[in-house]
């Protein structure tokens, strides 16, 4: 009775041993475990997360990209923003303004067909045919012209020199506008302004220039003439005749 006790006694510790150590050896890494009904599968479950990590780096790649063509289309939109600013205006009108002074030329104006008949009948030989009235009534009419130029001068002169502050205005304007460009159209128009600006001041200038010259050269032509009237007077003084008759002579009228 004894042995045989002993016997299942030994045989219920080796039954145990082995389900000991059947527990304790490791579980290969594609084992599948259950939990309440649910497999994990440890490989996977790596893969999945390798893909998932994947699909993120992609997604920051396109978010990244598409932050590079917002910053490039912003900074072409800036480079396409027109200029705020315009004094294209102001500069017009004061050039509208010169010209209007010298279309205001008293007596002889800026026309070549005018010029050519008014030199034909005031600064030719013509006039020293007439009578001695009728030349002293011709030197009053060039001294007229030469006087009428004078004022014309000055009046261009001073419409250029008004046009100094509103040259001012616009330089300052312009160089601002400039400075804060945010584009390239913008700074390209701010400096296509400025080119404006200098060629309503070389207008000016232009102007100032011929209405002077204009001046002058009535003041020559007149004197050019006076000279030869004075010789064709001297002529018929000396020459024989009837002589010299004193007369009364009236130089220039009220």
């Amino acid at each position: 009775m004894k042995s045989s006790r002993l016997a299942q006694a030994l045989a219920a510790g080796v039954a145990v041993l082995s389900m000991t150590a059947t527990a304790l050896v490791p579980a290969p890494a594609y084992a599948q475990f259950g939990f309440g009904g649910i497999v994990y599968d440890p490989s996977n479950y790596a893969q999945n997360v390798l893909t998932a990590a994947r699909t993120l780096e992609q997604i920051n790649n396109q978010i990244r990209q598409l932050q590079n063509q917002a910053t490039s289309l912003i900074n072409e939109a800036r480079n396409l923003a027109s200029l705020p600013t315009s004094v294209l205006e102001p500069l017009q009108q004061q050039i509208r303004q010169t010209q209007q002074l010298l279309q205001q030329a008293q007596r002889i104006s800026y026309d070549v067909q005018q010029i050519e008949r008014e030199f034909e009948r005031q600064y030719s030989g013509r006039n020293l045919t007439g009578s001695q009235r009728d030349m002293v009534a011709a030197a009053e009419e060039r001294w007229k012209n030469s006087v009428a130029a004078f004022e014309d001068a000055l009046k261009v002169q001073a419409g250029a020199v008004s046009n100094i502050e509103g040259a001012r205005s616009s330089v300052q304007t312009l160089v601002t506008a400039s400075q804060s460009a945010t584009g390239a159209l913008q700074a390209a128009q701010a400096g296509n302004q400025l080119l404006a600006l200098q060629s309503q001041q070389l207008a000016d200038l232009t102007a100032t220039l011929a209405a002077f010259a204009r001046a002058q050269s009535l003041d020559a032509a007149n004197a050019a003439a006076a000279k030869a009237q004075a010789r064709e007077q001297l002529r018929r003084f000396l020459s024989p005749g009837r002589g010299y008759v004193p007369a009364n002579a009236q130089m220039f009228r009220n």
